[in-house]
């Protein structure tokens, strides 16, 4: 039975499907965050895991989880760039320095658990409503943990851009959190 690591040949369907199943929700997820379309999202998964499945033998079990990660990301980025419309440029320069929106919690009782559960499912509910040119580079920032400059060469925007983007983003989250 092959698994990540073992260049054995193809990986045994038992195999592959169990990876599978630890894997398609975070990659799912990073899908999901990028496009804020389920139908979208689920095809960029299953595409991450054709590509998965090509490299089975070969992915590195320590490193599998951030290359799925990387590999769902890029090709989010390219339905993106594919299927929407382009970007308008932006002239007002944001700020950065906020927060990540996945800080961790440190809710020492399950009320004030359950509460950071609800404010986190209104923050992703609030982040698909934001339009693709302001999603898309907060995402990169705050859930993959992407420079300005690397979102920036990855999005074939200028740092300008992407800072203005993500200051209008973050304003309209927090409109719609307030």
């Amino acid at each position: 039975m092959a698994a990540p690591g073992d260049p054995s040949g193809p990986p045994g369907a038992a195999s592959f499907d169990a990876f599978v199943r630890e894997y398609q929700d975070m990659v799912y997820a990073v899908a999901l965050r990028l496009l804020a379309n389920e139908a979208d999202a689920e095809d960029v998964a299953q595409a991450t895991f054709v590509r998965a499945y090509e490299q089975f033998g070969r992915l590195d079990p320590v490193t599998v989880a951030g290359w799925l990660r990387t590999v769902a990301t890029h090709l989010s980025l390219n339905y993106l760039e594919r299927h929407r419309s382009r970007w308008r440029l932006f002239s007002e320069l944001g700020k950065a320095g906020d927060p990540p929106f996945d800080a961790p919690s440190d809710a020492p009782d399950p009320a004030e658990a359950l509460d950071a559960d609800q404010r986190r499912a209104r923050l992703e509910e609030a982040l698909l409503g934001l339009p693709a040119h302001q999603r898309v580079p907060l995402v990169l920032f705050h859930f993959e943990q992407r420079s300005y400059d690397d979102i920036a060469r990855l999005l074939g925007v200028s740092l300008g851009k992407v800072k203005t983007d993500m200051h209008r983003g973050r304003l309209a989250l927090k409109r719609w959190l307030a």
